[in-house]
């Protein structure tokens, strides 16, 4: 597998470029800016992105969308509960930055233990953590989970926005990703790297 990473915009957002070495398909995970960057990147490996998704629908994770699919052509997928935030700048929150940011629709909705493929090699099961947003979710290939916003090193996703839920998020994290062993690899949508046995462990919220 090919995984490369790059962090957008003055919010941290981190998106990941997931490509399979034997077809160079890819799928980006979170394009919440620099569109530009991102293909560049994509370029750098031989890869062509044929999937974007999106863990969540807040403009900070959606906000490079329609500037990716026009350059690369790729499908934007998304949970179903989350799917009005792309076209709406009220739901998504680009509005409370001085702007009305939007995406392109999804072009297919992800649920619970669907698997996503890239090319030959990658498989990327979705896993759904609603508590940051209704929408919100994982996604597990291997030993590696892109958590999106529902888990950073030593934190949680926050909970106070419309949609979000303190409760249901601590409870979908301990079901549905300490569920996994402590050496899974844990990349957030903010800030560094981490594993499940550290945040067992170390994790204040947990």
């Amino acid at each position: 597998m090919i995984l490369r990473g790059l962090e957008i915009s003055n919010m941290g957002v981190n998106c990941y470029i997931v490509g399979c070495e034997e077809t160079k398909d890819a799928a980006v995970i979170d394009p919440g800016g620099n569109p530009r960057g991102i293909k560049k990147l994509l370029d750098e490996e031989g890869l062509k992105a044929v999937y974007i998704i999106n863990t969540h629908g807040h403009i900070d994770h959606i906000g490079g969308n329609q500037g990716l699919q026009e350059l690369t052509g790729a499908k934007i997928m998304i949970h179903q509960k989350d799917a009005k935030m792309l076209t709406n700048a009220v739901s998504n929150f680009s509005f409370l930055m001085g702007g009305k940011v939007t995406s392109p629709p999804a072009d297919q909705f992800i649920k619970e233990g669907d698997i996503i493929k890239v090319g030959n090699t990658v498989e990327l099961e979705v896993i759904e953590v609603p508590g940051h947003s209704p929408g919100s979710v994982a996604l597990k290939t291997g030993d590696i989970i892109f958590s999106g916003d529902a888990l950073f090193y030593g934190s949680i996703g926050r909970t106070d926005f419309p949609g979000g839920s303190y409760k249901e998020l601590i409870t979908n994290i301990k079901e549905k990703l300490l569920c996994y062993d402590d050496e899974v690899v844990v990349y957030p949508g903010h800030g560094p790297a981490t594993s499940i046995g550290f945040e067992r462990k170390n994790n204040p919220f947990l």
